[in-house]
């Protein structure tokens, strides 16, 4: 048994340990005060030093209020709510590429730190946009330029929703103080020219696609400077379905790859002149040489995380080897692994963090000896058993970071991992540095990386569009991933170890998840957060239907895309058997068509004789009060708009009424206190066009040309549930319309405050769960408007 006396100072048990640590401090629900972390921070390091059997328990206090300053202190960095909307002066430098887009172009700027910028702003990180329809203007804004402009910020907000991405999450692990846009960009003054080693990288990727004339420039200019500007949203999808964006994005890869390269190359000179290893041993000199290898090429990509974390590993490896003290390979990892924590513990938010650390941890395991293969047959064989290792024991981290299997990745990654790897990218990288030596000699490097590309993207892209490439999986509970990660730990133990088939039942809560579907005579309803918009799954037993599917921008944001197929498929949807265009403004049908390419729908309904660029090439049949369906016990009917009533935008928004066996819920669009009173009217006389509900989504996400008090009463509602955007410019909800309906005995919730709705008209009764309730999280920017929480020591 291990003497805990003498466990190593930093150790694997003590890796854990500062792991397990910042992984309890980041799942409260609230930072832990800087008065309380910061003597536990002192406490735990006074306990490491002196008390040798209690390292573990003391690594792991000292990672929980480690992450509790980092936490509070990125956190006290975003703006005030006092400080929303403002517009404000602002003086700084372009930190990164921007990004040109057709009607837009969105950068991050580093605000000066002097007395001159306002105070909660001062020597912060802004995200900014710069909108236009015109490019040419915006086409002046170049990395490491200074400019002054005036800005109206806000601060960091993401919508919440399943399956969704988590800005606000981001926005902590950046330190990215405030969002916001460039009012008067034409009055904007440009301080100084670009300067320093973004404007190189912009000037080089400019280089590469100036002179390859080939469309597989993009790629070359994403390996070789990560630069993925011209990546378009087909080039990502293909990578996803073929599992081949750790490829492509700058990540760990690249960077040792680098540093075998400059490792590699310093061991042949010194076998071509071995009088070198009497002035300096052959080992010692490939260490500092991947060393500064890794250096240079992250600073090349301009320090991206996953670089600087892969440095730090390639360092604590080099530097173990030049201490000339043997050392076992996951001794190496866990030291590797306290230097990243130790220098950014909120790095663990980060799916590269997982997915480097434990795809080596399994190669060590599972590979030990593989590197002392010689012959070619060897070497292949390890490659494929690598692959094999990799693919199995990074899926179960893959589905719950992703929500999808890559069914192809383990097929394309033995083609693209090393031609790339040994072709394209060397290539990619002996250009840009023959470039950065003198201009004009890296072009050849880069046409032949290119051309060594383009061959094999075709390929990739006939199997992403295969159909049989991405398998993606519900949403599964916290459980899952542990039980997944011992099965696969129990199918990669040497062949002979028993009951290797009851394995894979620890799998199922995690591929084949409880998908919490209605009983027969039941539904729910799933309000998605699109922003200022609306979009509601509707579930049955055995049937959905999608009732609006959000706001797009032409060129910009699509919440179908963004939002709603994310919700849709973590949430276990298959297919859509019927989709609902209530009518046909932007903000309820401009995503559309990005949900239906995803998820063709059976029928496609809207108000008569619907107009509208959103639905121009999308056929639809009318919802026209008086026709209804059941499905699995559930009764649905429409209530409005009647037969022939003509098209007048909003008020012929489709209403559709739900009826269960213990509940109801009525979907009104944006109907106005004109039709509510006329629904009012017509309920009256025919009992089949009631209007009591236990649900009612409020019309017109809560405007005061809505929520009629007859309309209001007459339902009898007892929840009542607004779609709105945070900070929308109509003022959506307004005040009174909220009191209106509480004064009817209805609780309100609104997704730009609670994220997401589920609704549930079950057996047990009418149930609301709110998507950040349900999902507490630290970084959650409802907190910030909490008068009782302060992250900010002054």
């Amino acid at each position: 048994m291990l003497d805990a006396a003498r466990t190593p100072p930093f150790g694997k048990l003590i890796a854990i340990a500062l792991l397990a640590g910042i992984g309890a401090g980041l799942a409260l629900p609230r930072a832990c005060p800087w008065g309380l972390s910061l003597p536990i921070l002192i406490l735990a390091a006074l306990m490491w030093w002196r008390s040798p059997r209690w390292r573990a328990f003391a690594a792991a206090g000292f990672g929980f209020a480690l992450v509790s300053l980092h936490a509070a202190y990125a956190l006290s960095l975003q703006l005030p709510p006092e400080w929303e909307k403002r517009d404000v002066a602002v003086t700084g430098r372009i930190v990164e590429l921007p990004v040109h887009e057709p009607r837009r172009t969105r950068f991050e700027f580093r605000v000066d730190d002097d007395a001159a910028q306002s105070a909660p702003l001062r020597g912060r990180l802004l995200r900014l946009a710069w909108y236009d329809e015109r490019i040419e203007p915006r086409q002046v804004l170049a990395a490491g330029q200074r400019w002054r402009f005036v800005a109206r910020v806000r601060s960091p907000r993401g919508l919440r929703n399943p399956g969704g991405p988590d800005a606000e999450k981001y926005a902590l692990m950046q330190r990215l103080s405030a969002t916001g846009y460039l009012r008067d960009p034409e009055n904007a003054q440009r301080l100084d020219e670009a300067r320093g080693l973004q404007a190189w990288r912009e000037s080089i990727s400019n280089r590469i696609a100036a002179r390859v004339n080939s469309d597989a420039s993009r790629f070359v200019r994403a390996l070789a400077l990560g630069d993925t500007r011209a990546l378009g949203e087909r080039d990502w999808s293909v990578l996803r379905a073929n599992g081949l964006t750790h490829l492509i994005a700058i990540s760990g890869f690249h960077v040792g790859l680098v540093a075998g390269f400059f490792a590699l190359f310093v061991r042949g000179l010194w076998w071509l002149w071995p009088g070198l290893g009497r002035r300096l041993p052959a080992a010692v000199a490939a260490s500092v040489a991947a060393m500064l290898g890794g250096l240079l090429y992250a600073a090349s990509v301009g320090f991206a995380l996953p670089t600087v974390r892969t440095w730090l590993m390639i360092a604590v490896i080099a530097g173990l080897r030049l201490s000339r003290r043997p050392f076992h390979a996951f001794d190496a990892l866990a030291l590797a692994a306290i230097a990243v924590l130790l220098a950014d513990p909120l790095a663990v938010l980060g799916a590269g963090f997982w997915l480097s650390f434990l795809g080596v941890a399994w190669l060590l395991w599972c590979l030990p000896d593989q590197t002392d293969t010689r012959g070619w047959r060897e070497r292949l064989r390890a490659f494929v058993s690598a692959q094999g290792v990799a693919s199995l024991g990074l899926l179960p981290l893959g589905v719950l970071l992703f929500g999808q299997a890559s069914l192809a990745g383990p097929f394309a990654n033995l083609v693209a991992v090393p031609w790339w790897s040994l072709l394209v990218v060397p290539l990619a990288l002996i250009g840009t540095g023959l470039e950065a030596l003198h201009a004009g000699t890296g072009e050849f490097a880069w046409r032949w990386a290119a051309a060594c590309f383009e061959p094999g993207w075709p390929w990739f892209e006939a199997l992403a569009d295969s159909g049989l490439a991405l398998w993606w999986l519900p949403e599964a509970r916290w459980f899952a991933l542990p039980l997944a990660l011992i099965g696969a730990f129990w199918l990669l133990l040497p062949r002979g170890v028993p009951g290797k088939a009851l394995a894979m039942l620890l799998w199922l809560p995690l591929l084949w998840p409880d998908r919490h579907l209605p009983a027969h005579g039941e539904a729910e309803l799933v309000v998605v957060d699109v922003g200022q918009g609306l979009s509601v799954l509707v579930r049955t037993a055995h049937h959905a239907l999608l009732f609006d599917a959000g706001p797009a921008v032409r060129d910009g944001f699509d919440a179908g895309e963004r939002a709603v197929v994310p919700a849709l498929h973590a949430l276990g949807v298959r297919r859509l058997d019927r989709a609902v265009a209530s009518h046909a403004d932007n903000d309820h049908a401009g995503g559309l068509a990005a949900v239906l390419r995803a998820f063709p729908a059976g029928e496609v309904s809207a108000p008569p004789e619907v107009e509208g660029e959103a639905l121009r090439h999308i056929a639809t049949r009318p919802c026209e009060a008086g026709r209804s369906w059941t499905w699995d016990g559930v009764r649905l009917r429409w209530l409005h708009p009647p037969r022939h009533f003509p098209y007048l935008g909003n008020e012929s928004s489709c209403v559709l009424r739900i009826d269960s066996r213990h509940g109801s819920a009525l979907l009104t669009g944006d109907i106005g206190e004109v039709i509510e009173r006329d629904l009012v009217r017509r309920a009256a006389v025919s009992p089949e066009d009631d209007l009591r509900a236990d649900v009612v989504l409020v019309a017109h996400h809560g405007s005061g040309g809505s929520s009629d008090p007859a309309f209001v009463q007459a339902t009898g509602a007892r929840h009542a549930l607004v779609s709105s955007g945070h900070g929308n410019r109509f003022g959506h909800p307004r005040a009174d319309v909220l009191e209106r309906w509480a004064r009817a005995g209805a609780q309100t919730r609104d997704t730009a405050a609670d994220g997401a709705l589920r609704v549930g008209l079950r057996a047990g009764g009418t149930t609301v769960e709110t998507r950040r309730q349900a999902h507490p999280r630290l970084w959650d920017a409802t907190r910030r408007t909490d008068p009782g929480l302060s992250y900010r020591p002054d």
